[in-house]
C-alpha cells in the first residue's frame, strides 16, 4: 500500500458484478475500505450519506447512468473525487463525463495497475487538500508521511490502528458510533455486534494514552466514542 496515503475510504458503483468484484478484491489488499453498489441509484444515494474519499463510477449503469449521477452529485454540494469507467471511449464521452464533474476517466478494459496508478493520483490530491497535520494536545498526526507523535514520543501503529486514530482526529469532539467507525475504517457490511473495535480502541488507548496526561480517548457506555481534550460529561 502507499504509505503516504493512508486507509481511504471508496465506493465502487458498477453494474458487472465480476468488474465491481475484481476492482473491491484489488483495492481491499491496497488497504482500503471499499463498499459496492451495482445501479446508479443506490450509488447516488450512497454516495450522499457517506463520507467517501473517491469514487469510482460506471457510465453506463441501470435506474441512472454515471454522468447524471455525477452531475446530481455536484448539484448536491458532494465534492468528492470521481474516477468514470465506460467501455465507451469516444472523446465525445470523457467531454461529457469531465463536464458532468468527474475528476479523472479510464476506458475499459483497463490494466489494474492503472486504475491503482489513478487512484493514487487522486487519493494524494485529495489527502494533500486536507489539514497537513492533525493536532490534539500534545497528539500529532501527518496525514503525509503517516507519522503519530504525542509529546516528543514517536507512536508505532499497526495500519488499522492508524486508519482508526486518523477517523477519531477528523471528528475530535464528536461522539463516533461504533456503527460510524465500522463503516468508516472497515467498511458498510462490517458487524457492528462484534468486538473488533473495542479490541482495536483497546490497543489504541494504550498507544496513545498510556503514560499521557490528559487522557485522550473516551468511551462513552452506550453511544460510542470520543476523542477529545476535555473529559466527557459523567
Amino acid at each position: 500500500m502507499n504509505a503516504t496515503l493512508g486507509r481511504m475510504k471508496i465506493l465502487v458503483v458498477e453494474d458487472e458484478e465480476r468488474v465491481a468484484h475484481f476492482i473491491q478484491k484489488g483495492l481491499k489488499e491496497e488497504g482500503h475500505a471499499v463498499d459496492v453498489s451495482y445501479d446508479g441509484e443506490d450509488g447516488e444515494f450512497l454516495a450522499e450519506i457517506n463520507d467517501y474519499d473517491l469514487i469510482i463510477l460506471d457510465l453506463m449503469l441501470p435506474k441512472k447512468n454515471g454522468i447524471t449521477v455525477c452531475r446530481e452529485l455536484r448539484a448536491g454540494g458532494v465534492v468528492t473525487p470521481v474516477l468514470m469507467l465506460t467501455a465507451r471511449d469516444s472523446v465525445e464521452d470523457k467531454v461529457r463525463g469531465l463536464d458532468a464533474g468527474a475528476d479523472d476517466y479510464l476506458p475499459k478494459p483497463f490494466a489494474f495497475e492503472e486504475l491503482l496508478a489513478r487512484v493514487r493520483a487522486l487519493l494524494r490530491r485529495q489527502s494533500e487538500s486536507k489539514t497537513p497535520t492533525l493536532t490534539l494536545a500534545d497528539l500529532e498526526l501527518d496525514p503525509i508521511s503517516r507519522r503519530v507523535t504525542r509529546g516528543d514520543k514517536a507512536i508505532r501503529l499497526t495500519t488499522k490502528e492508524y486508519a482508526l486514530l486518523e477517523y477519531l482526529m477528523r471528528n475530535a469532539g464528536k461522539v463516533l458510533s461504533r456503527t460510524l467507525i465500522g463503516e468508516h475504517v472497515w467498511d458498510m457490511n462490517f458487524d457492528p455486534e462484534s468486538n473488533v473495535i473495542d479490541v482495536y480502541i483497546s490497543h489504541l488507548r494504550a498507544k496513545i494514552d498510556k503514560g499521557f496526561e490528559p487522557a485522550l480517548l473516551h468511551t462513552l457506555r452506550g453511544q460510542g466514542y470520543l476523542l477529545s481534550n476535555d473529559a466527557p460529561p459523567a
